[in-house]
């Protein structure tokens, strides 16, 4: 990381500028309005332009301007993009995050400004329309735990009626988290079977969530914590439940607070960063560089947060 901090990205915007357009276009300038891609009908409007990297698209139909930042969250941003692209590497390189407050001092910019800025980057983060989990001769563990406790909620309350976490693991691949509002057999089903394929092996604990959905599956295979049973050759719920230890660190040794109508952005960062990973290929540089690409096509406004910040 700290040989990567020393890439002129971070200090001139015309570095920085072409960084971005290498990995959104990676096949040359994409008219973010009607997305013409042609370059013949493309064309740089350097010098008479009154902001840098501009562009202008000259499809009959369109005819708009455009830069590499439009249509992505960093549109519409005060922000430099060498900072945008300095907390992106920061995000992307710290294993349980990096705080609001530490990115503001680094970076020298206002609190409110950061908070706002990494909520996008968490934007950008979130994947969609992904394939299932697993497959034939593959596990996936499942498992849920609870974080922290809703706002308005009694210090007394029991940690089981906190903020339910499930997550489904691709033992040796990816994850995949959800933030639902109860942890029921019909809620938890329904997120099961819509992203682990039929032909998996599910791996989870005596939970009674799992019973029932665990029929639909090549395999349900358990183990019984409550008998201190934690593998039974390689039937585990080890690495979900690892998954889960460097959320927890994360958020209570990092972030600290987090509302719950954020904790979704947050999941989306360390489902990230895990899918990501040094086990599956992924260094540092190649990670910030996914990033970039998925900020494409992502908007999320102020107004969208409501306007409430967390102390992280």
């Amino acid at each position: 990381m700290t040989d990567l901090l020393k890439n002129p990205i971070f200090r001139d915007e015309t570095k920085a500028r072409a960084w971005l357009e290498a990995r959104v276009w990676p096949q040359g300038p994409v008219c973010a309005h009607c997305g013409n891609c042609d370059p013949t009908k493309i064309t740089k409007l350097e010098g008479e332009a009154h902001r840098p990297g501009l562009y202008q698209c000259n499809e009959t139909i369109c005819r708009e301007q455009f830069t590499v930042t439009v249509g992505t969250v960093f549109e519409r941003s005060k922000l430099p993009l060498t900072k945008w692209l300095a907390a992106l590497f920061l995000m992307t390189a710290s294993k349980k995050g990096v705080s609001a407050h530490q990115v503001h001092r680094m970076l020298g910019i206002s609190y409110k400004s950061t908070w706002f800025m990494m909520h996008r980057l968490r934007e950008a983060m979130r994947a969609g329309g992904l394939e299932p989990l697993g497959g034939a001769g593959q596990v996936v563990e499942a498992d849920e735990t609870y974080y922290g406790k809703p706002e308005g909620q009694p210090a007394h309350v029991r940690v089981k009626h906190s903020r339910p976490v499930v997550a489904l693991v691709e033992r040796g691949g990816r994850v995949r988290t959800f933030h639902v509002p109860v942890a029921t057999a019909a809620n938890v089903a329904a997120i099961v079977r819509e992203n682990v394929a039929r032909e998996s092996r599910l791996h989870t604990d005596e939970s009674a969530l799992y019973t029932k959905v665990g029929r639909d599956f090549a395999a349900h295979e358990t183990v019984k914590h409550t008998d201190y049973e934690y593998a039974r050759g390689d039937v585990t719920t080890n690495t979900v439940e690892s998954y889960f230890s460097v959320f927890k660190r994360g958020m209570r040794g990092t972030y600290q607070h987090c509302a719950e109508k954020h904790l979704h952005r947050y999941l989306a960062e360390f489902d990230f960063r895990y899918n990501n990973r040094i086990a599956l290929g992924v260094d540092d540089g190649e990670r910030a560089e996914q990033l970039a690409k998925g900020i494409v096509g992502k908007r999320l406004t102020y107004r969208r947060t409501n306007g409430a910040r967390s102390q992280a």
